[in-house]
């Protein structure tokens, strides 16, 4: 069965030099906590780390005490603890886009009658920055602001990677990968090469249920004045909606992209 997205990774099998492994260890600890709706017992993560049992239990009462889990006695399990929050807000702080670019993926939200996504580049990484959804468009689950799975079976993704040079390009998904999330994720490198070469061309960029079955994105490039793709635009909705709308939402795609362009440009 594929991997979703948003699976933690699997355990390095030693520490990378230069790293603190109990710092590493402490923070895939959180990681793995996280991916259990009910939270985890401390023989299921001694047997993730690879630890003793003991160990297992110093480092999930370091944990507890500092506020990052909770030992949650009546059912022998430990979840999430409420300082996570703390970093998750601080987070949205620093991705925080401004006035007049969250203005321009509303808009996009509105036109489209669909969720409306804007991402960017983080150093070496795409990440969503700014989210616009309703009730009637809700977002897909995982794609909040912060996620930057994936890259490679989402629109967004698609016209980052697309941007990028193809040494950048290599290095990145020489790190990152080509995860499978659903039977239609491109996982072959050269045909991903292919495909990102019609992204350049066409400016705009499509995946049809590539991430999420049943879903599907369509996204465009944000530039600045000299022309160089900054971020991007993007939007998602169950694919037989968006095969009834398909050309009406690309268009919607395409203009919101120039409408948060100029945005850009005047920040």
């Amino acid at each position: 069965m594929p991997a979703h997205p948003f699976d933690p990774p699997a355990m390095a099998a030693t520490p990378a030099a230069g790293t603190v492994q109990s710092v590493s260890r402490a923070l895939k600890a959180m990681e793995f906590v996280a991916a259990s709706r009910d939270g985890v017992t401390a023989k299921e993560i001694a047997a993730h780390l690879q630890l003793a049992l003991p160990s297992a239990y110093h480092l999930l009462a370091t944990l507890t005490e500092s506020g990052y889990l909770v030992h949650l006695a009546q059912d022998h399990r430990y979840g999430l603890g409420y300082r996570v929050r703390l970093l998750e807000q601080g987070l949205e702080r620093q991705l925080e886009v401004p006035p007049l670019i969250a203005s321009a993926v509303r808009r996009l939200h509105l036109e489209a009658d669909a969720a409306a996504y804007y991402a960017v580049y983080r150093e070496v990484d795409v990440v969503i920055a700014h989210v616009v959804d309703s009730e009637r468009r809700p977002r897909v689950q995982v794609l909040d602001i912060g996620f930057h799975e994936a890259t490679h079976a989402t629109a967004f993704g698609k016209v980052m990677l697309a941007a990028m040079s193809e040494q950048a390009r290599g290095s990145y998904l020489d790190r990152v990968g080509l995860r499978q999330c659903t039977t239609s994720t491109m996982t072959d490198r050269p045909t991903l090469e292919t495909h990102l070469d019609k992204v350049r061309r066409s400016g705009v960029a499509l995946e049809i249920g590539e991430f999420q079955d049943g879903l599907s994105c369509l996204a465009a490039p944000v530039r600045s004045s000299a022309g160089v793709v900054l971020a991007s635009v993007a939007i998602s909705l169950p694919s037989a909606d968006f095969a009834a709308r398909r050309w009406a939402l690309e268009h919607a795609v395409r203009r919101g992209a120039l409408v948060a362009t100029r945005a850009v440009n005047a920040v």
